[in-house]
């Protein structure tokens, strides 16, 4: 299933998305689309319905993050290893994490907002895993079984305040607008091989980043393992699974966005996402 959140911002309500791209609305039967909502018993009731038999939303209507109350962001960084080179680093030996707030969540085709003054805000495109079970300490092979689904994730970054400002990452990665995730969580089921989907960002139709999750340094199933073994995955939280190359920090000279330009990500089954840069 292609799951959504439609209409204005703050306003959402639970959608479906059909086999003819018609937005169908779930609010008659579910009250949100959130972490309960990922239950595999409330999955398997949305999975039954018929989509005809639900009211069609007005084309051109609004989607919102597909995902309502997330309770956290754990990102993983240098995780491809094309990436960890253009920045300079070595593959880490184990997955590097850290944490984006999650008030920076937005929308699919919500503009990305520059902080004031930001002169390094890059671009990272990401394959975000939902969890729909809690996960505590499970073992790589299970682990798949947790998650309910999948969207796309960009990992705003403003690499002055990530780089140059002292401390951990997740202040140059938590503005508002630097999460945006969608247009659609697509269930698990529908991704027999979450590592093996191409991926590909373009900045004002300029490819910068092309590569595919099979190109991770760890997988879905190994991340969700190792974070679980030290912090509890709930229904709802989203793990960031890390950038290929290609982001605007790796070119010489660097390259960053600025008011205007437009951005276009997409992942294989995932959907695109389509944004404007504004400053705040």
């Amino acid at each position: 299933m292609k799951l959504v959140r439609f209409g204005e911002a703050g306003c959402e309500r639970p959608g479906l998305l059909d086999a003819g791209g018609v937005v169908r609305d779930l609010s008659s039967v579910l009250p949100e689309l959130d972490g309960a909502a990922l239950a595999p018993a409330s999955l398997a009731r949305l999975r039954a319905l018929d989509p005809a038999a639900l009211p069609a939303v007005a084309a051109g209507t609004r989607l919102g993050p597909p995902l309502a109350r997330v309770g956290k962001i754990v990102a993983i960084g240098l995780n491809y290893a094309d990436h960890a080179r253009e920045a300079g680093q070595d593959v880490p030996a184990e997955p590097t994490v850290f944490m984006k707030s999650a008030s920076a969540i937005s929308g699919p085709c919500d503009p990305i907002v520059l902080p004031p003054g930001s002169a390094k805000t890059d671009w990272e495109i990401e394959l975000a895993v939902v969890i729909g079970s809690a996960a505590r300490r499970v073992p790589e092979a299970q682990a798949l079984e947790h998650v309910a689904g999948y969207c796309i994730g960009l990992d705003i970054s403003e690499r002055y305040w990530q780089l140059e400002r002292g401390g951990q990452w997740t202040k140059g990665k938590s503005f508002d607008s630097f999460a945006p995730i969608g247009p659609w969580l697509l269930t698990a089921d529908e991704v027999p091989a979450p590592q093996g989907l191409p991926m590909a960002l373009s900045v004002n139709g300029e490819r910068m980043q092309h590569g595919s999750t099979a190109d991770m340094v760890c997988g879905v199933a190994r991340l969700v393992s190792y974070v679980s073994s030290f912090m509890s995955l709930l229904p709802g939280d989203l793990i960031f699974t890390g950038t290929p190359a290609g982001v605007g920090l790796g070119m010489t000279p660097p390259r960053y966005l600025r008011a205007g330009d437009r951005v276009e990500a997409s992942i294989a089954g995932l959907g695109a996402q389509r944004h404007e840069v504004i400053a705040a």
